[in-house]
């Protein structure tokens, strides 16, 4: 399926309404130092459109991972559940920072579904947050 273009309107105000990072593990383009790409929160392959309500940034990880997910299993309960959407859901209602801060903890049915699907904690990541908190640029603050 084709991408469709998304006008440069549309996305510097999805970028300024994502606050310039990724809507799932909250990183910043301040700190990978790369834009981060358009995500379809509703995939295009499943029908999803691109307007704004559609969209949101994402991390290449996050949204690699994601792909055309839009529900996973809660480890919790084996249910299957919709992902967490950054554009109508709230970081914090969902998720925590573990006590070291390199850590995503899911603390409701989508949030736990979201970090196992997207791999929110992937040794890789959870070593460079390590880092960033180290100096003091970690975890990101609301």
């Amino acid at each position: 399926m084709s991408r469709a273009k998304i006008s440069a309107a549309l996305a510097e105000e999805v970028r300024k309404q994502a606050q310039f990072r990724c809507g799932y593990c909250l990183i910043g383009e301040h700190l990978i130092g790369i834009r981060m790409e358009f995500e379809h929160l509703s995939p295009l392959a499943k029908g999803g459109q691109t307007i704004e309500e559609n969209l949101w940034l994402s991390c290449r990880n996050c949204n690699g991972f994601k792909h055309t997910q839009t529900e996973s299993l809660d480890p919790e309960t084996g249910q299957l559940t919709p992902l967490f959407n950054p554009r109508t859901q709230h970081w914090f209602e969902h998720f925590r920072w573990s006590d070291d801060h390199t850590k995503i903890i899911g603390v409701s049915p989508e949030g736990r579904a979201t970090v196992l699907a997207l791999k929110l904690n992937h040794p890789m990541i959870v070593v460079t947050r390590k880092l960033w908190v180290s100096v003091g640029w970690w975890p990101p603050v609301d």
